[in-house]
């Protein structure tokens, strides 16, 4: 499997981006799907992920109320819409692809990875 994310890009504080990640290769739909991100210094975080129907989303609690996870099975393609945004959101974002069939917010439990898209938030 092969991810493509794109969408990033420097915004001000309360502004919105929309991240989208194509995927290639593989069997989209029948795989969880999660977007993590990372600032410079720190570990990989979880932000927000979504179930193979699409029907149930889990989100951090620093994305709650503010980001929405979304996949277009037809498309192979997912999508995170981000509002509000903050400076602390600032970091990589990377896309991903569950190597289980169970939820999980771990990121080692990920096996395929997208090459990430710089999101910068200027206070």
């Amino acid at each position: 499997v092969q991810l493509q994310a794109s969408g990033g890009g420097l915004v001000q504080t309360g502004g919105s981006l929309r991240l989208s990640c194509a995927a290639s290769g593989g069997t989209f739909r029948n795989y969880i799907l999660a977007w993590f991100r990372q600032a410079p210094g720190k570990e990989r975080e979880f932000v927000a992920g979504i179930i193979q129907s699409g029907l149930s989303t889990f989100y951090a609690d620093s994305a709650k109320g503010r980001f929405t996870i979304a996949r277009d099975n037809a498309k192979d393609t997912i999508y995170l819409q981000m509002n509000s945004l903050k400076p602390e959101d600032t970091a990589v974002y990377y896309c991903a692809v569950s190597s289980t069939r169970n939820w999980s917010p771990v990121a080692s439990n990920y096996a395929y990875w997208g090459q990430g898209t710089q999101v910068t938030v200027s206070s």
